[in-house]
């Protein structure tokens, strides 16, 4: 029995649309994994040993987030997303080097759903009672942003959760890590210059030191 032609037609459109997709797909796939690949180099060539790499607890993914098309109505690509809570930003670099203005890394930064972790370069030995770490970036950029929230959650404009915060790891008076949680766009801007900035200006002072 003969097909009918309209239900053919229907068919052979939604055969060459599965077959777009799946060739979408794979070029995503394989920029994914190009992205991976230069991370590793990054991570790899610029101060942190594989080992490092390896010891990432799980709580700390590696921050890519692939959400799958859909068929209907339409089909979509494969995105690489970074989600911060106070407004819809998206991150397409999720892992940043951090470095001085003639290559020599400071750190990376990187991104864990809704938290931003900052990595020092382990060889250079970074300490808080290096300036300007303490009185520029602690005081004048962290302090002021949590004291801008902490006024719009008195005033009501803002719940607790969603209020900027940050820890910095310590072993003795080394940084190991700094934790900071609840960044829109406008200030993850602000924080990649203030701390790239305050990470050279330390290596500078400890360089003539």
């Amino acid at each position: 029995m003969a097909q009918d032609p309209e239900k053919m037609k229907s068919m052979i459109a939604f055969k060459k649309r599965l077959e777009d997709q799946l060739e979408k797909l794979d070029a995503e796939v394989k920029e994914v994994q190009a992205t991976l690949d230069t991370v590793n180099t990054i991570l790899l060539e610029k101060g942190f040993k594989r080992g490092d790499i390896k010891e990432v607890p799980p709580s700390v993914p590696v921050p890519k987030e692939v959400v799958l098309p859909k068929l209907e109505p339409e089909p979509q690509k494969v995105v690489v997303t970074q989600t911060q809570p106070t407004q819809q930003h998206t991150e397409q670099e999720s892992v940043i080097p951090l470095k001085t203005m003639t290559e020599d890394p400071l750190a990376i930064m990187y991104f864990d759903k809704q938290t931003i972790h900052v990595l020092p370069d382990e060889r250079k030995n970074f300490s808080i009672n290096t300036p300007p770490f303490t009185n520029f970036l602690v005081e004048k950029v962290f302090a002021k942003m949590q004291e801008k929230d902490k006024e719009l959650v008195r005033l009501g404009q803002m719940s607790t959760d969603k209020m900027f915060s940050y820890n910095i790891v310590r072993e003795q008076d080394l940084i190991r890590e700094i934790v900071i949680k609840n960044v829109d766009d406008d200030r993850l801007k602000e924080l990649k210059s203030s701390i790239r900035w305050t990470f050279e200006k330390m290596f500078e002072k400890m360089k003539s030191a």
